[in-house]
C-alpha cells in the first residue's frame, strides 16, 4: 500500500509539468515535472516490487520537490506552489517514517 502515494505524486508532477508547458511554454516546468514524476514512479515501482531503495527514491523526490516549491510558495501565495509544497512535505514525512520503521524496526 505504501506505493500509492508515490504513484499519485508521479501523476500529479507529470501532469503539472505538462500543464505548465501547455499554458506558458515553459520547458523547465515540463522537464522538472517529468523528472520528479519519473523519480516518484521509480520509487513506487520499487516499493510495489518489494525491492531495495524504493522508499528512499520517493523521499528524495519529495525533498527535491519541497526544495523547489517551498520558496515559491513563500514568495507568492499562488495555489499550485502552495499545494505542491504541502503535498511534498506530507509525502516526504510519510516516506521518512517508512524508512525509519524499516531501519530501526519501530
Amino acid at each position: 500500500m505504501s506505493h500509492h502515494p508515490a504513484y499519485t505524486m508521479a501523476i500529479i508532477c507529470a501532469f503539472g509539468g505538462a500543464a505548465g508547458y501547455a499554458s506558458k511554454k515553459s520547458i523547465p516546468s515540463l522537464t522538472a515535472g517529468i523528472s520528479i514524476g519519473a523519480l516518484y514512479g521509480l520509487g513506487g515501482y520499487l516499493i510495489k516490487g518489494n525491492k531495495n531503495y524504493g522508499h528512499e527514491a520517493a523521499f528524495v523526490a519529495s525533498t527535491i520537490l519541497a526544495g523547489s516549491m517551498i520558496p515559491r510558495a513563500i514568495k507568492n501565495t499562488k495555489p499550485v506552489p502552495l499545494t505542491l509544497s504541502v503535498l511534498s512535505v506530507f509525502v516526504g514525512a510519510y516516506y521518512a517514517r517508512k524508512i525509519y520503521e524499516f531501519r530501526v524496526g519501530a
